[in-house]
């Protein structure tokens, strides 16, 4: 299934819409979509797609060669293999009479076998291919390669690219749309899972239970899922011991840099390097409250896998492989059973920042009449923190929402809001001259006695009912 992208196609369908040759970089983390996105875009469009592998330079022109002959003549093996890459779009430029969309999928994979693959294509590019009817697509998936050895000044392609994209996983609405028969309640569980990677998504059943499928696709020997993070940094990776390590190291609560080194075995002064490539492959990231003014050197910075499929398998899957190995899947979904709420309660929170973002496109603000986020996140210090906080402005005025969310079975009363406006005083103390508002993200839905108060003080409740809306518009 292929649900939404609209702007992403949107992007590629008026590069392709132009009246000039287009080069466009097209990257993002593995299994997000990029080559299902790609194939999505060219199915109604004259296009050769090479998608290239591990093999020889050798091997990849004569399978590149194959998919230019099946296009140009109806036969894949009719064309002699090509002996470089400046032959086969020679060819391809002297055939295409009308536009062409040619994509170089796994475009890493290429640079490894021939390091001097954007040269060439810099080249060719300046000789012929700019003033031709091509579309060439660049695609990837080693985010921190794509940017080096595509985008970055040094690059000999810079400057020639007329459009990129970072792909990023889904939304928790869109995920939804891949498991349409899931209630809200399994949907948030199901996300906390598997995130917003299609690849992860479609290995569950909504015909299913979310239980049933957790048990025989995530933990069954065997299975995609089951060991789908450590091949993925076998795939990457040059050194995946070392990046598992400290990825390990985090999930186990480990979240500063010093106590990430000290988890991992990993001299300090190194452990710089790993941290930036796995944030440059989606994995982690460096979150600091939402109201630092220089973030790259805030104190109060943490790590934190922002995968939820990783969280998932270090939480439940990696420590108990001897278990699984020995088919004792029936203790580890006892775990599963008992944890699995709590362990969503992140997902959630994640889901109400995005509903911040999203009342705001709709034009509601976020709560807050006139209310329009810059910047959505969270908010701590040494007492205490909050779930949501989004800076922004309503009105002209500077303004700053706070929030809370619960994922819990109970409604919740007048208590959080209190709460709330505890710790919010500690934000506003920094923050004079700015206007204050409060919202609660509940599942359960909020008291009666929450409800007359947060009328009477212009507080945003959102219930389960009302996030799940934004999922139907």
């Amino acid at each position: 299934m292929f649900v939404n992208r609209t702007r992403e196609l949107a992007f590629l369908n008026a590069r392709y819409a132009s009246q000039q040759a287009e080069l466009v970089v097209l990257y993002g983390r593995r299994r997000v979509g990029k080559t299902e996105l790609l194939r999505t875009f060219c199915q109604d469009k004259p296009h050769v797609f090479f998608v290239a592998d591990l093999g020889t330079e050798e091997g990849q022109l004569a399978e590149f060669t194959r998919q230019i002959s099946a296009f140009t003549a109806g036969d894949p093996n009719l064309l002699a293999p090509f002996a470089s890459w400046e032959a086969a779009f020679n060819f391809l430029t002297r055939q295409a009479q009308e536009r062409l969309v040619v994509v170089l999928d796994e475009f890493t994979y290429l640079i490894d076998v021939n390091a001097g693959l954007p040269a060439a294509l810099q080249k060719l590019w300046d000789v012929q291919l700019k003033d031709s009817s091509l579309m060439l697509a660049l695609c990837g998936s080693y985010v921190g390669m794509m940017e080096q050895e595509v985008l970055a000044y040094r690059s000999p392609l810079y400057g020639r690219r007329t459009g990129q994209w970072r792909l990023q996983p889904l939304t928790f609405w869109d995920a939804g749309e891949m498991l349409p028969r899931f209630s809200f309640d399994d949907l948030v569980r199901a996300y906390a899972v598997l995130g917003g990677i299609p690849a992860y998504l479609r290995q569950f059943d909504d015909r299913q239970s979310l239980l049933h499928n957790i048990e025989r696709k995530a933990l069954a020997l065997g299975e995609f899922l089951y060991d789908e993070p450590r091949f993925l940094l076998l795939q990457e990776l040059r050194e995946p011991s070392r990046y598992f390590a400290v990825l390990e190291a985090i999930a186990g609560g480990r979240t500063r840099l010093n106590e990430i080194a000290q988890g991992a075995k990993i001299a300090p002064t190194s452990v710089s390097f790993y941290l930036k490539t796995l944030q440059e492959m989606g994995l982690i990231d460096r979150t600091v409250p939402v109201t630092e003014k220089n973030p790259a050197k805030s104190r109060w910075g943490v790590y934190r896998l922002t995968d939820p499929y990783f969280r998932f398998w270090f939480r439940f899957i990696y420590p108990n492989r001897s278990l699984l190995e020995r088919g004792e899947t029936g203790q580890v979904m006892r775990r599963v059973r008992q944890e699995l709420d709590q362990y969503a309660g992140a997902a959630f929170e994640e889901i109400c920042h995005e509903a911040v973002w999203r009342a705001h496109a709709e034009g509601g603000g976020g709560g807050m009449p006139g209310f329009a986020p810059a910047a959505v996140g969270r908010w701590w210090n040494r007492q205490g923190e909050i779930d949501v906080a989004a800076t922004g402005a309503a009105d002209g005025r500077p303004a700053l929402l706070l929030g809370e969310c619960k994922w819990s079975s109970r409604p919740v009363g007048v208590n959080l809001l209190q709460d709330l406006k505890r710790k919010g005083e500690s934000v506003a103390a920094g923050q004079e001259g700015t206007r204050i508002g409060y919202a609660l993200f509940a599942r359960s839905g909020f008291t009666p006695a929450l409800r007359r108060q947060a009328a009477d003080e212009g507080v945003w409740l959102v219930s389960a009912e009302e996030l799940a809306a934004l999922r139907a518009r």
